[in-house]
């Protein structure tokens, strides 16, 4: 699924790129080499880094 439109990121690209469940999306989203452009995808990015802790 896609997580961020403007930069075509993908929820298994977010999940692998997060270091723990607690980090922020833009963070995350640097480590990608992407930034935040609308911001629209932010909570949901959260929500999958969140997820992280209940996977791993």
């Amino acid at each position: 699924m896609i997580v961020c439109v403007c930069n075509a990121i993908r929820e298994k690209e977010l999940r692998e790129a997060a270091s723990c469940h607690r980090e922020r999306p833009t963070d995350v989203y640097a480590r990608l080499g992407r930034k935040p452009k609308c911001g629209q995808c932010l909570s949901f990015a959260r929500d999958v880094i969140s997820m992280k802790a209940t996977t791993a």
